[in-house]
């Protein structure tokens, strides 16, 4: 699989990911590898969920920022192979570890995502790790779910 160029990482997010504002929470892609991928988010008062009490974002936000930058990948791997984004699902996750209450007022994390398995059924985990600088604030093993049409996928689960 080929690697990003820089001037299609420079992009906005929204080109890669199914997710519209207020609810697209990550800022930028940095870096991608094939199976792997780099996002930025910048805590500011605007940031989505953003506590003035506590000054930052709850950390449970964080599992969201794995899952936007997983949809992220994919969404880097459709534009390369010339295909439309999708729609995926969250499923859960495994090894959740919090390492901090919350994501804070001014700094800048890194979420690095790096796909371990992926079904031709559209199953797929990743291993999932959010940095301040090189200090490592969050991870988990992140299960998702792409199917190749999620519009019949939720129309069949109601009428199952």
């Amino acid at each position: 699989m080929t690697t990003a160029t820089p001037e299609l990482l420079a992009r906005p997010i929204s080109d890669f990911i199914p997710h519209r504002a207020p609810m697209i929470l990550i800022d930028s892609i940095t870096r991608h590898q094939p199976d792997s991928l780099i996002t930025q988010t910048q805590i500011s008062p605007q940031s989505a969920y953003f506590d003035e009490t506590q000054q930052g974002v709850p950390n449970y936000v964080g599992i969201e920022y794995m899952a936007q930058s997983i949809a992220a990948l994919a969404g880097v791997e459709a534009i390369l192979q010339g295909q439309p984004i999708k729609v995926g699902f969250l499923l859960g996750s495994r090894k959740l570890q919090m390492h901090q209450h919350l994501f804070a007022l001014g700094h800048t994390y890194h979420t690095h995502v790096t796909r371990l398995y992926q079904e031709e059924s559209g199953l797929a985990v990743f291993d999932c790790q959010i940095f301040h600088q090189n200090t490592l604030m969050a991870q988990a093993n992140v299960n998702v779910f792409q199917p190749d049409d999620s519009h019949s996928y939720i129309k069949d689960s109601h009428s199952a």
